[in-house]
């Protein structure tokens, strides 16, 4: 790509990065008015907190159902229809009356709000190889700025005027975005016109199947994306519970402390490139490991607890976003004709780690109270830094060489399969 090419793509990648701030907080502001869902439907925190846990179920299946037709249809009429559909789904949940109508319509709108991976394929398209490290950290900021402010919004908006109005100001923006797309998206061709849709839905199964480096990476965003979710589902329960006392604005504003983590995506992009994603995810497992530590002491209460809070929260947001980087980078590396298909395969395991860590988080801190949270991020921590540790030896330590074998041993022809 030229430079030219490669400016006019500057455009349409910062209205891409805003479109998956916008999209993204559709998945993590119910994490900041869980309890005001609860106090306002008459459940229990426990029962509300299953709201986070569909929306991002929803998400889960959204990526593998649906991110595979960005090879199939044209991004930018996919893009606006997706946020269309979030935009209605998102107003049927500000009406919904009881908690089951609102657990199915928040799985609804995680299904639909996919706009981030099918960005991420699609600017990794506009600009060369190169640059591919820093235009994934542009997304991920645009990304984390969502993921930040609609908690912080989403919490202080819904102390003002209840728990449904987050919703409507969500479907508000998701019709904005939707508009602007469609005026200033640029029009592309699909990668794989004519692949079926069964054939897209299989491929990321296969490739998980083929590609040891896709696996890999699948796992190292699994474990730590579960950590990430696990404590930002039990931090509401903790600031609004007996040891802080404070309203759900307190959590939003924490995560809004965090913000400064926008920075650090570019960084990170910019050492993938130079130094390689497998070092970058190393200093990030132990970033996210630290951070479970300092994290420990946000049990203390007071302006201690609340200090160590915002460092270990913002530890973690900087290791599991910068990792993330590091991940897309290696698995886009693997094909430009199927990133649709592997990033499916990657986001899908992302967020099927991201929905358990919900879970656990919430019964960890039902059970053990933020102490077992903080516990839950050492262990899965843990599981990636071992998983990137016997990797490494396996590379560096090499195998005895194998005998060739008999002539005679295999067919002609023969290929392993």
């Amino acid at each position: 790509m030229t430079d030219h090419n490669s400016r006019q793509a500057t455009p349409a990648i910062a209205l891409l990065a805003f479109a998956c701030g916008v999209a993204v907080g559709n998945v993590y502001f119910p994490q900041a008015i869980g309890p005001l869902v609860a106090s306002g439907l008459g459940v229990s925190p426990d029962a509300a907190a299953t709201v986070v846990t569909a929306t991002q179920f929803g998400y889960a299946a959204g990526i593998y159902l649906l991110v595979p037709l960005g090879d199939r249809v044209r991004p930018r009429r996919l893009l606006v229809t997706l946020l269309a559909l979030t935009g209605l789904g998102l107003l049927a949940a500000s009406s919904a009356r009881a908690l089951p109508p609102l657990v199915v319509a928040s799985t609804l709108v995680g299904a639909v709000t996919v706009i981030a991976p099918l960005a991420g394929v699609l600017a990794a398209g506009l600009v060369p190889a190169e640059r591919r490290g820093v235009v994934s950290g542009t997304l991920l900021s645009g990304s984390l700025a969502g993921m930040l402010l609609s908690r912080a919004v989403g919490g202080a908006l819904g102390d003002w005027l209840g728990w449904r109005a987050p919703y409507v100001l969500a479907a508000v923006l998701s019709f904005t975005v939707a508009a602007l797309l469609a005026r200033m998206l640029p029009t592309l061709p699909p990668s794989v016109a004519r692949a079926p849709y069964p054939a897209l839905l299989a491929a990321p199964l296969r490739l998980l199947r083929t590609e040891p480096e896709l696996r890999r990476s699948c796992l190292y965003q699994a474990t730590v994306f579960a950590g990430f979710s696990a404590v930002w589902t039990g931090v509401a329960m903790l600031l609004t519970g007996p040891v802080y006392g404070m309203s759900v604005q307190a959590a939003g504003l924490l995560a809004l402390v965090n913000a400064a983590t926008m920075l650090c995506t570019p960084v990170a992009g910019r050492l993938v490139d130079r130094r390689g994603p497998d070092r970058v995810n190393l200093v990030c497992f132990l970033v996210v490991g630290a951070s479970a530590v300092v994290l420990a002491f946000g049990g203390l209460g007071g302006v201690p607890g609340l200090t160590a809070l915002v460092v270990g929260t913002l530890l973690l947001d900087v290791g599991m976003q910068s990792g993330m980087v590091a991940n897309t980078v290696r698995i886009y590396g693997l094909g430009a004709d199927v990133r649709s298909r592997l990033n499916t395969a990657y986001m899908t395991c992302a967020y099927l780690g991201g929905t358990a860590g919900s879970w656990l988080g919430a019964r960890a801190y039902g059970r053990f109270g933020w102490t077992g949270v903080c516990a839950l991020v050492a262990t899965l921590t843990a599981v990636a830094v071992a998983r990137h540790v016997s990797r490494r030896n396996a590379v560096t330590v090499p195998s005895a060489p194998t005998p060739p074998a008999p002539a005679s041993s295999k067919p002609a022809g023969w290929s392993p399969s």
